[in-house]
Order: structure tokens, then C-alpha cells, then sequence
């Protein structure tokens, strides 16, 4: 049975646009990749904010450490463990906590 001439010349445009419809969504440059690339900014801006801060307070630290003794004697104490000649260091065992 063969459609009319009429209904077969829907056909040709109606493909058409669902072809065209079908580049838009899924395409190289649709909308898919489009939103997953604003969702690859976004994560990258928000890595860059935390980088950036990290990055200052690196700053700060650095500045700290080459003009406030104190802070620099903190640091050694801290990690190094270190004392004056005078200190006397109690050490006491940790306990263990119970599950």
C-alpha cells in the first residue's frame, strides 16, 4: 500500500528536523556536552577558589616563618619535639579507649 504524495512529502522535512534535532541534543556541540562542560567549570572554578586559598594562607605562613620567632619556636617544638636547656618534658602513656 503506498501513502499518498501528500503524506510522503511530511516525510522529508519531518526527517530533516529530526535529524537536525538529533545533532543538537547528542551532538559534538549539543546540549548534552554543553552542560557537561558548564558542570566541568563549575568544579574546576570551585578547585581553583580552594587552591587559591591554600595558596594565601601558604603565604601567610611563609611570612610568619621568616619574621615571627615565636611562631618559628612553635614550629620547632611542634614537629621537631624541641626543648630549652631549662624545660623539663613530662610524657605521659595514652590511654587506650574501649569499643
Amino acid at each position: 500500500m503506498k501513502l499518498p504524495l501528500q503524506k510522503r512529502m511530511y516525510f522529508i522535512p519531518a526527517g530533516c528536523i529530526a535529524f537536525i534535532l538529533f545533532f543538537t541534543v547528542f551532538g559534538d556541540k549539543g546540549l548534552l556536552r554543553i552542560y557537561e562542560l558548564k558542570q566541568d567549570k563549575n568544579k574546576i572554578n570551585t578547585r581553583l577558589t580552594a587552591t587559591r586559598n591554600e595558596n594565601e594562607k601558604m603565604k601567610l605562613e611563609i611570612i610568619a616563618l621568616k619574621s615571627d620567632r615565636r611562631y618559628l619556636e612553635s614550629i620547632a617544638r611542634r614537629d621537631l619535639g624541641l626543648v630549652r636547656s631549662n624545660e623539663v618534658i613530662y610524657q605521659f602513656p595514652q590511654e587506650k579507649t574501649q569499643p
